[in-house]
Protein backbone atom coordinates (compact mmCIF):
# COMPACT_ATOMS: atom_id res chain seq x y z
CA UNK A 1 0.00 0.00 0.00
CA UNK A 2 1.29 3.26 -1.28
CA UNK A 3 2.21 6.34 1.38
CA UNK A 4 -1.38 8.11 0.05
CA UNK A 5 -3.32 5.02 -0.17
CA UNK A 6 -2.73 4.64 3.65
CA UNK A 7 -3.50 8.09 4.13
CA UNK A 8 -6.76 8.07 2.54
CA UNK A 9 -7.83 4.39 3.67
CA UNK A 10 -7.37 5.91 7.47
CA UNK A 11 -9.29 9.31 7.02
CA UNK A 12 -12.54 10.33 8.28
CA UNK A 13 -15.10 9.60 5.87
CA UNK A 14 -15.83 13.05 4.27
CA UNK A 15 -15.05 13.77 0.83
CA UNK A 16 -13.88 17.02 1.46
CA UNK A 17 -10.92 16.06 4.11
CA UNK A 18 -10.14 13.01 1.66
CA UNK A 19 -9.87 15.40 -1.39
CA UNK A 20 -7.98 18.12 0.94
CA UNK A 21 -5.31 14.97 1.38
CA UNK A 22 -5.40 14.12 -2.08
CA UNK A 23 -4.42 17.15 -3.91
CA UNK A 24 -2.03 18.63 -0.60
CA UNK A 25 -0.24 15.30 -1.70
CA UNK A 26 0.04 16.27 -5.40
CA UNK A 27 0.99 19.34 -4.87
CA UNK A 28 3.50 18.65 -2.16
CA UNK A 29 5.33 15.97 -4.94
CA UNK A 30 5.29 18.84 -7.80
CA UNK A 31 7.31 21.15 -5.95
CA UNK A 32 10.23 21.35 -4.14
CA UNK A 33 10.33 24.36 -1.67
CA UNK A 34 7.55 25.66 -0.15
CA UNK A 35 6.49 27.89 2.40
CA UNK A 36 3.32 27.97 4.75
CA UNK A 37 1.99 30.77 6.92
CA UNK A 38 1.87 29.66 10.44
CA UNK A 39 -0.47 32.46 12.43
CA UNK A 40 -1.06 30.13 15.44
CA UNK A 41 -5.39 29.95 14.73
CA UNK A 42 -7.10 27.17 13.75
CA UNK A 43 -7.15 27.22 10.27
CA UNK A 44 -3.46 27.12 10.46
CA UNK A 45 -3.39 24.22 12.89
CA UNK A 46 -4.95 22.01 10.43
CA UNK A 47 -2.82 23.16 7.92
CA UNK A 48 0.05 21.62 9.96
CA UNK A 49 -1.43 18.59 10.64
CA UNK A 50 -2.43 17.99 7.08
CA UNK A 51 1.20 18.95 5.50
CA UNK A 52 3.36 17.02 8.54
CA UNK A 53 1.02 13.87 7.35
CA UNK A 54 2.55 13.66 3.72
CA UNK A 55 5.61 12.77 2.30
CA UNK A 56 7.41 15.24 1.05
CA UNK A 57 6.62 17.71 4.57
CA UNK A 58 10.09 18.29 4.66
CA UNK A 59 10.45 20.43 1.74
CA UNK A 60 7.92 23.33 3.86
CA UNK A 61 9.50 25.68 5.79
CA UNK A 62 7.33 27.50 8.27
CA UNK A 63 6.76 31.05 9.31
CA UNK A 64 5.05 32.45 11.70
CA UNK A 65 5.07 36.77 11.07
CA UNK A 66 4.89 38.35 14.59
CA UNK A 67 3.19 42.14 14.24
CA UNK A 68 4.55 43.15 17.49
CA UNK A 69 1.10 42.78 19.01
CA UNK A 70 0.18 39.22 19.49
CA UNK A 71 -1.14 36.58 22.37
CA UNK A 72 0.79 35.43 24.43
CA UNK A 73 -1.16 31.75 24.44
CA UNK A 74 -0.18 32.40 20.11
CA UNK A 75 3.53 32.23 21.01
CA UNK A 76 3.12 29.37 23.40
CA UNK A 77 1.45 27.53 20.91
CA UNK A 78 4.00 27.88 18.20
CA UNK A 79 6.11 26.06 20.97
CA UNK A 80 4.07 23.41 21.29
CA UNK A 81 3.59 22.81 17.54
CA UNK A 82 7.48 22.50 17.09
CA UNK A 83 7.47 19.68 19.54
CA UNK A 84 4.73 18.15 18.84
CA UNK A 85 5.65 17.42 15.21
CA UNK A 86 9.18 18.22 15.60
CA UNK A 87 9.87 21.00 13.01
CA UNK A 88 11.16 24.86 13.31
CA UNK A 89 8.65 27.81 12.66
CA UNK A 90 10.44 30.56 11.68
CA UNK A 91 9.55 34.07 13.40
CA UNK A 92 9.81 37.03 11.20
CA UNK A 93 9.42 40.30 12.88
CA UNK A 94 7.69 43.57 11.37
CA UNK A 95 9.46 45.60 9.08
CA UNK A 96 7.67 48.35 11.28
CA UNK A 97 5.69 47.03 14.55
CA UNK A 98 1.70 47.71 14.82
CA UNK A 99 2.37 50.01 17.37
CA UNK A 100 5.31 51.85 15.55
CA UNK A 101 2.80 52.28 12.47
CA UNK A 102 -0.28 53.06 14.15
CA UNK A 103 1.79 56.07 15.91
CA UNK A 104 3.08 57.40 12.45
CA UNK A 105 0.36 56.51 9.90
CA UNK A 106 -2.66 56.21 11.55
CA UNK A 107 -5.07 53.52 13.37
CA UNK A 108 -7.08 51.16 11.22
CA UNK A 109 -10.73 51.49 11.30
CA UNK A 110 -13.40 49.50 10.31
CA UNK A 111 -12.14 47.85 7.42
CA UNK A 112 -8.75 47.54 5.22
CA UNK A 113 -10.03 49.35 2.27
CA UNK A 114 -12.58 52.00 4.32
CA UNK A 115 -9.53 53.08 6.06
CA UNK A 116 -7.03 53.71 2.62
CA UNK A 117 -10.34 56.23 1.50
CA UNK A 118 -10.21 57.66 4.56
CA UNK A 119 -6.22 57.95 4.59
CA UNK A 120 -6.45 59.26 1.26
CA UNK A 121 -9.20 62.05 1.85
CA UNK A 122 -7.43 63.09 5.23
CA UNK A 123 -4.42 63.38 3.10
CA UNK A 124 -5.99 66.37 0.81
CA UNK A 125 -7.68 67.28 3.99
CA UNK A 126 -11.01 66.92 3.00
CA UNK A 127 -14.11 68.72 4.45
CA UNK A 128 -16.33 65.53 4.79
CA UNK A 129 -18.71 67.65 2.55
CA UNK A 130 -21.97 66.22 0.89
CA UNK A 131 -21.12 67.54 -2.78
CA UNK A 132 -21.16 66.30 -6.18
CA UNK A 133 -18.66 64.20 -7.38
CA UNK A 134 -17.60 66.99 -10.06
CA UNK A 135 -17.55 69.88 -7.57
CA UNK A 136 -15.42 67.65 -4.89
CA UNK A 137 -12.97 67.01 -7.90
CA UNK A 138 -12.81 70.22 -8.58
CA UNK A 139 -12.26 70.96 -4.94
CA UNK A 140 -9.94 67.74 -4.12
CA UNK A 141 -7.71 67.84 -7.12
CA UNK A 142 -5.90 64.04 -7.58
CA UNK A 143 -8.26 62.56 -5.32
CA UNK A 144 -10.73 60.80 -7.41
CA UNK A 145 -10.71 56.94 -6.34
CA UNK A 146 -11.86 58.54 -3.22
CA UNK A 147 -14.09 61.06 -3.76
CA UNK A 148 -15.85 57.88 -6.03
CA UNK A 149 -16.06 55.80 -2.68
CA UNK A 150 -17.74 58.85 -0.98
CA UNK A 151 -19.87 59.71 -3.82
CA UNK A 152 -21.10 56.14 -4.40
CA UNK A 153 -19.70 56.41 -8.08
CA UNK A 154 -18.84 52.90 -8.31
CA UNK A 155 -21.15 50.71 -10.13
CA UNK A 156 -22.86 48.31 -7.92
CA UNK A 157 -22.46 44.15 -8.32
CA UNK A 158 -24.97 41.73 -9.45
CA UNK A 159 -25.10 40.65 -5.58
CA UNK A 160 -26.08 44.40 -4.73
CA UNK A 161 -24.13 47.36 -3.43
CA UNK A 162 -20.02 47.32 -4.78
CA UNK A 163 -17.80 47.20 -1.59
CA UNK A 164 -16.41 50.14 -3.21
CA UNK A 165 -18.95 52.39 -2.48
CA UNK A 166 -19.25 54.07 1.16
CA UNK A 167 -22.54 53.35 1.16
CA UNK A 168 -21.78 49.37 1.76
CA UNK A 169 -21.04 50.23 5.20
CA UNK A 170 -24.84 51.51 6.40
CA UNK A 171 -25.16 54.97 7.30
CA UNK A 172 -21.04 55.44 7.71
CA UNK A 173 -21.34 58.89 5.17
CA UNK A 174 -23.65 60.37 7.24
CA UNK A 175 -21.95 59.40 10.30
CA UNK A 176 -18.56 60.82 8.68
CA UNK A 177 -20.10 64.11 8.05
CA UNK A 178 -21.53 64.67 11.46
CA UNK A 179 -18.57 63.20 13.52
CA UNK A 180 -15.27 63.65 11.44
CA UNK A 181 -12.53 61.94 12.89
CA UNK A 182 -10.02 63.63 14.92
CA UNK A 183 -7.14 61.42 14.95
CA UNK A 184 -5.31 59.78 11.84
CA UNK A 185 -6.96 56.91 9.87
CA UNK A 186 -4.67 54.32 7.98
CA UNK A 187 -4.66 50.65 6.86
CA UNK A 188 -0.58 50.75 6.90
CA UNK A 189 -0.16 48.52 10.18
CA UNK A 190 -1.25 45.64 7.74
CA UNK A 191 1.18 46.49 5.47
CA UNK A 192 4.44 46.90 7.49
CA UNK A 193 3.65 44.63 10.22
CA UNK A 194 2.54 41.62 8.15
CA UNK A 195 2.20 41.48 4.13
CA UNK A 196 5.20 43.62 3.65
CA UNK A 197 7.09 41.04 5.50
CA UNK A 198 5.54 37.64 4.47
CA UNK A 199 5.94 39.88 0.61
CA UNK A 200 10.32 40.03 1.47
CA UNK A 201 10.16 36.53 3.23
CA UNK A 202 9.08 35.02 -0.07
CA UNK A 203 10.89 36.83 -1.85
CA UNK A 204 14.19 36.24 -0.48
CA UNK A 205 13.42 32.13 0.28
CA UNK A 206 13.06 31.40 -3.43
CA UNK A 207 10.06 29.19 -2.84
CA UNK A 208 8.16 27.34 -5.96
CA UNK A 209 4.78 27.49 -3.82
CA UNK A 210 3.09 29.56 -1.00
CA UNK A 211 0.51 27.84 1.32
CA UNK A 212 -1.89 29.56 3.93
CA UNK A 213 -5.02 29.02 5.56
CA UNK A 214 -7.94 31.05 3.14
CA UNK A 215 -11.45 29.44 3.32
CA UNK A 216 -14.38 30.12 0.47
CA UNK A 217 -16.59 29.47 4.07
CA UNK A 218 -15.26 32.01 5.91
CA UNK A 219 -15.88 35.00 3.88
CA UNK A 220 -14.01 38.32 4.41
CA UNK A 221 -11.89 40.28 1.51
CA UNK A 222 -9.29 37.52 0.86
CA UNK A 223 -12.03 34.89 0.46
CA UNK A 224 -12.98 36.69 -2.56
CA UNK A 225 -9.89 37.04 -4.01
CA UNK A 226 -10.02 33.56 -5.04
CA UNK A 227 -12.00 30.93 -6.89
CA UNK A 228 -10.51 27.78 -6.20
CA UNK A 229 -7.69 26.31 -3.69
CA UNK A 230 -4.51 26.63 -6.40
CA UNK A 231 -3.03 29.37 -8.56
CA UNK A 232 -0.30 29.70 -10.90
CA UNK A 233 1.19 33.31 -11.13
CA UNK A 234 3.56 33.50 -14.02
CA UNK A 235 7.29 34.22 -12.72
CA UNK A 236 5.92 34.04 -9.32
CA UNK A 237 5.74 31.09 -6.65
CA UNK A 238 2.14 29.30 -7.11
CA UNK A 239 -0.14 29.46 -4.49
CA UNK A 240 -2.31 26.87 -2.89
CA UNK A 241 -4.84 26.73 0.24
CA UNK A 242 -5.22 23.36 1.33
CA UNK A 243 -8.41 23.94 3.29
CA UNK A 244 -10.03 26.03 1.07
CA UNK A 245 -13.04 24.03 0.67
CA UNK A 246 -13.52 23.05 4.05
CA UNK A 247 -16.81 24.66 5.99
CA UNK A 248 -17.22 24.69 9.25
CA UNK A 249 -18.19 21.38 10.23
CA UNK A 250 -15.32 20.03 8.05
CA UNK A 251 -12.86 21.55 9.79
CA UNK A 252 -14.65 20.67 13.29
CA UNK A 253 -15.09 16.56 12.12
CA UNK A 254 -11.06 16.67 11.10
CA UNK A 255 -10.25 18.26 14.02
CA UNK A 256 -11.84 15.56 16.54
CA UNK A 257 -10.62 12.70 14.07
CA UNK A 258 -7.21 13.48 14.33
CA UNK A 259 -7.20 15.42 17.95
CA UNK A 260 -5.80 18.67 16.56
CA UNK A 261 -5.21 20.77 19.79
CA UNK A 262 -5.50 24.76 19.14
CA UNK A 263 -4.36 27.36 21.34
CA UNK A 264 -5.43 28.85 24.78
CA UNK A 265 -7.18 31.43 22.68
CA UNK A 266 -9.58 29.33 21.79
CA UNK A 267 -10.01 26.76 24.80
CA UNK A 268 -9.70 29.19 27.51
CA UNK A 269 -9.93 32.26 26.03
CA UNK A 270 -12.65 31.03 24.16
CA UNK A 271 -12.36 33.52 20.88
CA UNK A 272 -13.99 32.44 17.90
CA UNK A 273 -11.02 34.13 16.13
CA UNK A 274 -6.88 34.75 16.30
CA UNK A 275 -5.36 37.25 14.20
CA UNK A 276 -3.63 40.48 15.22
CA UNK A 277 -4.71 41.11 18.85
CA UNK A 278 -7.50 43.51 19.27
CA UNK A 279 -7.31 44.60 15.55
CA UNK A 280 -10.26 47.25 15.93
CA UNK A 281 -11.10 45.85 12.13
CA UNK A 282 -12.41 42.42 13.84
CA UNK A 283 -16.26 42.33 14.43
CA UNK A 284 -15.87 40.73 17.92
CA UNK A 285 -12.75 43.18 18.98
CA UNK A 286 -14.98 43.78 22.15
CA UNK A 287 -14.38 39.94 23.23
CA UNK A 288 -10.88 39.96 22.57
CA UNK A 289 -10.94 42.69 24.77
CA UNK A 290 -12.31 41.36 27.55
CA UNK A 291 -10.38 37.74 26.54
CA UNK A 292 -7.10 40.25 27.04
CA UNK A 293 -8.96 42.12 30.05
CA UNK A 294 -8.97 38.62 32.08
CA UNK A 295 -6.12 36.51 30.80
CA UNK A 296 -3.13 38.73 29.36
CA UNK A 297 -3.87 42.51 31.20
CA UNK A 298 -0.42 43.40 29.83
CA UNK A 299 -1.78 43.28 26.38
CA UNK A 300 -4.84 44.55 27.04
CA UNK A 301 -3.06 47.83 28.32
CA UNK A 302 -1.25 47.80 25.35
CA UNK A 303 -3.70 47.73 22.64
CA UNK A 304 -5.91 50.04 24.07
CA UNK A 305 -2.91 52.60 24.05
CA UNK A 306 -2.16 51.90 20.20
CA UNK A 307 -5.83 51.70 19.07
CA UNK A 308 -8.14 53.43 21.84
CA UNK A 309 -9.30 56.23 19.52
CA UNK A 310 -10.18 53.63 16.98
CA UNK A 311 -12.12 51.76 19.36
CA UNK A 312 -14.19 54.78 20.36
CA UNK A 313 -14.57 55.50 17.22
CA UNK A 314 -15.98 52.22 16.10
CA UNK A 315 -18.13 52.37 18.86
CA UNK A 316 -19.82 55.78 18.28
CA UNK A 317 -20.33 54.38 14.60
CA UNK A 318 -22.14 51.45 15.93
CA UNK A 319 -24.17 53.09 18.26
CA UNK A 320 -24.79 55.76 15.30
CA UNK A 321 -25.88 52.90 13.45
CA UNK A 322 -28.37 51.57 15.65
CA UNK A 323 -29.77 54.99 16.17
CA UNK A 324 -30.49 55.35 12.79
CA UNK A 325 -32.11 51.88 11.98
CA UNK A 326 -34.42 52.75 14.97
CA UNK A 327 -35.49 56.22 13.48
CA UNK A 328 -35.83 54.75 10.11
CA UNK A 329 -38.21 52.10 11.43
CA UNK A 330 -40.36 55.16 13.00
CA UNK A 331 -40.75 56.31 9.67
CA UNK A 332 -42.19 53.58 8.05
CA UNK A 333 -45.09 53.05 10.87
Amino acid sequence: MDALTKLISEAPNNEIIKKSIITTYQKLQEHDSILCSISGGSDSDIIMDLCQKIPGAEKIDYAFFDTGLEFKATKEHLLYLEKKYGITIHRAKAIKPIPICCKEFGQPFLSKQVSEWISRLQRHNFKWEDKSLEELEAEYPNCRAALRWWCDDFDDTSNGISSYNISYNQYLKEFLMKYPPDFLISNKCCHYAKKKVASDYKRHGKFDMNMYGVRKAEGGARKGAYKNCFSTKKGKADEYRPIFWYRSEDKKEYEDYYDVVHSRCYSEYCLKRTGCAGCPYARNFEEELEAMRVFEPALYKAVNNVFGKSYEYTRKYRKFVEEQKKKDKRKKK
